[in-house]
């Protein structure tokens, strides 16, 4: 509905008040003038304060010149109505939504007002000039509290715009983050299975094995990236509801603690030596902590393939009743092997960043530190029933 018929029963029940006759001559009464009973220009000046308020909002200049020019009417020829209650509402809605030329409407007012005042003083008995003062600092007050509020307004939309754009950078780090875990680990694993590939000339049913990683891997990597994607667009590739999809796919969309047997295996498979031990027995309900886990396990194995491809490494998961503590730890690098130059490029330090970032929202602890002997360890631990 538009603003205007919304604020048109206020005009009209202001004015309906001020047309019964218990309600004549018990308005404001500006400048002593003897109340004049009710003539056809009484009823015109009336719907000249009241009907305009119907515009209160939608142009505020306007109703105010309106609502202003029949109060002056009114006071003029002495009816002193109801409705001049009008010029309040007028004033309270002009000083809260216009927009433009507020400071030259304020003096344009404030001029009519002085004419008014004057004309008033005039033509009445002697009122006292100081009930022209009263009157004029009610209407700036008015006009002040109309401002007020509009500031307020302003401030209110302003917070929930810095809100929004918040709510929209946390998202697209989250993206990010998820994007990062998903094609790092997965490219890596199958840069390396395909380098490793080239030196299987010889032995064709290892080079079949080795082959046969690298597809597995990339169908792991495809469908990794639609579950992403179905989070962005719920219909994305689908024929059905999100909802639907959703209760279809269930647990494969938030890879589990229970999936890093999985992880493990194809990190094996990479050429990577990898010891796994899980302790403990899982929660059925860990909130985020189980993805948080799953998470760093990936990236760290991911880091051991890139920076340190053949040297043994550790898995180790422990499951406490409040906690899912996770340890990853790579040995130095074997004696007599160098950095593969085309293993995959340097992360910068991106996924060890976001994973920290993760484990401090769940209030968990985390750390990636370099050992003595050349190795590398991260460790995390991550309240069970954290909710992200």
């Amino acid at each position: 509905m538009d603003v205007t018929v919304r604020d048109l029963p206020l005009g009209l029940l202001i004015l309906t008040l001020a047309l019964l006759p218990s309600f004549q001559s018990h308005g404001t009464r500006l400048g002593g003038l003897t109340p004049r009973p009710y003539d056809a220009l009484a009823v015109a000046a009336l719907a000249l304060e009241c009907l305009p308020l119907a515009l209160r909002r939608s142009r505020p200049a306007l109703c105010l010149a309106l609502v202003s020019l029949g109060f002056a009417t009114d006071q003029l020829r002495a009816y002193h109505s109801v409705a001049g209650t009008a010029l309040p509402i007028a004033l309270l809605s002009a000083g809260a939504h216009l927009e433009r030329h507020r400071r030259p409407t304020a003096a344009v007012l404030s001029a009519a007002y002085l004419a008014l005042a004057v004309a008033l003083y005039r033509l009445g008995t002697g009122e006292p000039a100081g009930e022209f003062v009263t009157f004029y600092l009610a209407v700036v007050l008015l006009w002040g509290a109309g401002a007020w509020l509009r500031g307020t307004r302003a401030a209110e939309a302003e917070q929930r715009r810095r809100v929004a754009e918040d709510t929209r950078t946390a998202e697209r780090a989250r993206i990010a983050r998820e994007l990062h875990d998903v094609v790092t680990h997965h490219v890596t694993a199958m840069v390396v299975q395909a380098e490793a590939a080239r030196y299987l000339t010889a032995a064709p049913d290892r080079l079949d094995e080795s082959l046969t990683a690298v597809t597995d891997t990339g169908r792991r990597a495809i469908t990794d990236l639609r579950h992403l994607l179905d989070l962005l667009n719920p219909d994305h590739g689908t024929g059905t509801s999100s909802m639907t999809v959703r209760h279809e796919e269930g647990e494969a969309r938030t890879p589990a603690v229970g999936g890093l047997l999985t992880l493990v295996e194809q990190t094996r498979r990479a050429g990577q030596p990898v010891e796994f031990t899980e302790n403990g027995t899982p929660a059925e309900s860990t909130g985020s902590a189980d993805l948080v886990a799953y998470r760093v396990v990936q990236e760290a194995l991911t880091n051991a393939l890139k920076y340190a491809h053949g040297s043994p490494t550790s898995v180790q998961v422990s499951h406490g009743a409040r906690d899912i503590t996770v340890e990853v730890s790579t040995d130095g690098r074997p004696p007599g092997t160098a950095p593969r130059a085309s293993a995959s490029p340097g992360g910068g330090g991106r996924g060890l960043a976001g994973l920290r970032e993760r484990v401090d929202v769940l209030g968990g602890d985390f750390s990636a530190d370099r050992r003595t002997d050349g190795g590398f360890v991260v460790r995390a631990r991550i309240p069970a029933s954290s909710t992200s």
